[in-house]
């Protein structure tokens, strides 16, 4: 083994399945990863996978590198803090730019994914200084291109219904009744999987049941990526990000009143609207097919199952020619003292 050591942050559970694959190319170089679980989250690990329960074991572990998901992370970890996401860039609300691109001062890296975001970062890093950009593609796809076949391999059509948690953009509480409509009528099956932030108690119950009322509906808490996705052949929506990696796949996606259409989806405005959608969306129009995978090139032109690879490849390049030799990050005092409250952690050395 080199010695090397990973630490991968996880704080939703969206996060397994974007690590995954860089744990395995982590692996397949001979070298270790360790998984830091924050209170909260549930735990996913398998039995072959290595997690460190405590700050302490952390710091003792020493990682070359920590790997992030989400929009945060302990600034007193050590080793490189490594921005690869947890989507691709989706402009939510019209009105205001696309979170995707918020510089919050907790990275040294970010790993874009393609034309819809390496420019932008580019300008980013340009304009702060502190940071350097690599575009490798999405770590989490590598599984798409290295696992065979994606497509269902069930009799009856499935649908994965798999809204957004955004306040104002959520489609459940408007879809709940043509959902179960549909499901009553239809011999569709039906994948029901909520984001991890979608947690209202009365809307969870309101789709469990349904899960327990229709043998053809089931709901999960969680959407675990490609063994998800590849049950389904279209997808219901909204406007989430995990439309892309749905569409990936090469399969369509009908949305509710998503906030930025295009050709490369068939949305609807109304609720009646939504199952002549849906019988569209299946019979998977030649125009729209050609529109999806223009627009997935755009988002995720790297589909050599390689990405993780490069992600690697993006840490020992920062730590061989800019660790230590960029500006600073910015000091950031009130958001880390409020982390080392939240850790309880008040080491300095």
């Amino acid at each position: 083994m080199s010695g090397k050591r990973y630490l991968f942050f996880v704080s939703l559970t969206y996060s397994y399945s974007i690590l995954r694959p860089l744990q395995d190319a982590i692996w397949q170089r001979g070298d270790e990863a360790a998984w830091f679980i924050e209170d909260g989250c549930e735990n996913w690990l398998r039995n072959d996978e290595k997690q460190l329960h405590t700050i302490q074991q952390v710091m003792d572990y020493n990682p070359i590198a920590v790997f992030v998901p989400g929009n945060w992370v302990y600034d007193f970890f050590p080793g490189v803090k490594v921005a690869v996401f947890h989507g691709y860039a989706m402009k939510k609300r019209v009105e205001k730019i696309d979170d995707h691109f918020t510089i919050r001062g907790w990275f040294d890296v970010y790993c874009s994914q393609g034309p819809s975001t390496t420019p932008y970062f580019k300008q980013l890093e340009a304009k702060h200084g502190f940071f350097k950009v690599y575009e490798t593609g999405w770590c989490k796809v590598d599984s798409f291109y290295n696992n065979g076949t994606t497509q269902n391999t069930n009799n009856n059509f499935t649908i994965l219904y798999s809204p957004t948690f955004t306040k104002g953009i959520c489609s459940a509480w408007d879809l709940y009744d043509v959902i179960k409509k549909i499901a009553e009528k239809k011999p569709w099956n039906w994948i029901i999987t909520f984001h991890p932030k979608l947690n209202d108690p009365e809307l969870l119950d309101k789709y469990k049941a349904l899960g327990s009322q229709f043998e053809n509906v089931s709901f999960q808490r969680g959407n675990d990526g490609l063994n998800t996705f590849r049950k389904a052949d279209v997808m219901l929506c909204d406007s989430s990000s995990i439309i892309v990696e749905f569409m990936l796949l090469d399969k369509p996606v009908v949305t509710f009143r998503n906030t930025n259409p295009g050709d490369y989806l068939l949305n609807v405005l109304n609720e009646e609207e939504v199952e002549g959608a849906l019988e569209e969306a299946l019979s998977r129009p030649e125009h729209l097919m050609e529109h999806i995978h223009n627009y997935t090139m755009h988002h995720e032109p790297h589909r050599d199952g390689k990405n993780s690879e490069r992600v690697l490849e993006a840490v020992d390049d920062f730590i061989t020619n800019y660790k230590g030799k960029l500006k600073p990050k910015p000091l950031n005092l009130w958001r880390k003292f409020k982390i080392r409250i939240k850790a309880r952690y008040f080491r300095f050395s």
